[in-house]
């Protein structure tokens, strides 16, 4: 496998929360995200925790999501391969029980969310029971992530109106009850755009949560879900407070769509021909004078623009997370190394 499994990540997870940093988990749909995120994970010498949902596997299986995550998977394990950082892989906002017994029986994930967060309390912990106690009886090395507490905005088909804060004592109950490995917060962030204003972020609210988790001798690694907006001093301040892994989606698709159209718009006149002419696909406009220049209109060449983006953009939050020149399972090519 050339990305690790859940002890592997565990390792990382320990780490990050004696040290305070935290990984920047990042969902990607298509190749071009992919290959930016182990650039720009790979320059920043930080490991990277990669993220599938079910809608993109779907997506990517044009509408079946096992194949899809075949698929995926397949994919990123050939192409991380040249990598020297750990990859992990995350399965983000899992609903579907049996989809997630597929993953676990395919010894696929590195961890697994399960989402029962829009449920009422006693429903999300059974839920997430059934989802750890699967995982416990297949004895799969996989961590299993769950919420508690709703986070405004929609993610994968999950929408929420009005977001409400995870209760301490109420976090306390649910791991204990659960078993689970990870635990999403809701202290004030939101999916989706969060349009530029400062969010109503409570980062002691956090704290308070994983003190009454260590004092019950459960301090497991805490998540911050829907970060978009959060500001880089914001950030900072919740990795100090448990907050080891950091949800990003939102941004690397306006990245990638941005980048796109930027390009586009430059060379517009090398693409789109002149008005008169704008039905001419057909023949590929051989009665005009004007030809489309392949050298612009070549998916690829988009694509290259995406990935170099994408790699920029991610080397960057790396440093914001603390993550960056932390990788424990840097590879020579014959051995993992832990960094020091």
């Amino acid at each position: 496998m050339s990305f690790y499994r859940g002890s592997e990540l565990d390792a990382v997870y320990d780490e990050a929360l004696s040290n305070e940093f935290g990984l920047i988990a990042s969902n990607v749909a298509e190749p071009n995200v992919l290959i930016g995120l182990l650039e720009g994970a790979s320059r920043a010498k930080s490991d990277l925790l990669l993220q599938l949902s079910e809608g993109a596997c779907r997506f990517a299986g044009n509408g079946d999501a096992r194949a899809g995550l075949t698929a995926l998977s397949g994919y990123i394990e050939a192409v991380a391969d040249r990598y020297d950082i750990g990859v992990f892989l995350n399965m983000d906002h899992q609903t579907n029980v049996e989809f997630i017994e597929y993953q676990l029986d395919r010894e696929i994930p590195s961890s697994i969310m399960i989402d029962a967060s829009s449920e009422p309390f006693e429903e999300n912990v059974r839920i997430t029971r059934e989802v750890t106690s699967m995982a416990e009886a297949k004895d799969a090395d996989v961590l299993i992530e769950a919420e508690l507490g709703q986070i405004k905005g929609a993610e994968d088909g999950i929408e929420v109106d009005d977001a409400f804060y995870t209760d301490p004592e109420q976090a306390v109950e649910f791991v204990d009850r659960t078993g689970c490995d990870l635990l999403a917060i809701s202290v004030g962030t939101q999916h989706g755009v969060a349009k530029g204003k400062d969010l109503e972020l409570r980062p002691d609210l956090a704290g308070e949560i994983r003190e009454a988790l260590r004092d019950h001798g459960l301090d497991i690694p805490l998540v911050l879900h829907g970060s978009s907006g959060v500001q880089p001093d914001q950030l900072r301040t919740m990795l100090s407070h448990g907050i080891c892994k950091v949800n990003k989606d939102t941004r690397y698709q306006y990245e990638y769509t941005r980048t796109a159209l930027d390009h586009y718009e430059t060379n517009r006149d090398a693409i789109v021909p002149p008005n008169e002419h704008l039905n001419g696909r057909e023949s590929f406009f051989n009665e005009t004078e004007w030809t489309p220049n392949k050298d612009h209109f070549d998916p690829r060449v988009s694509g290259r623009l995406i990935r170099e983006r994408i790699a920029d953009v991610h080397a960057e939050l790396a440093e914001v997370s603390g993550s960056a020149g932390r990788s424990r399972y840097l590879d020579d090519g014959n051995d993992r190394l832990e960094s020091t």
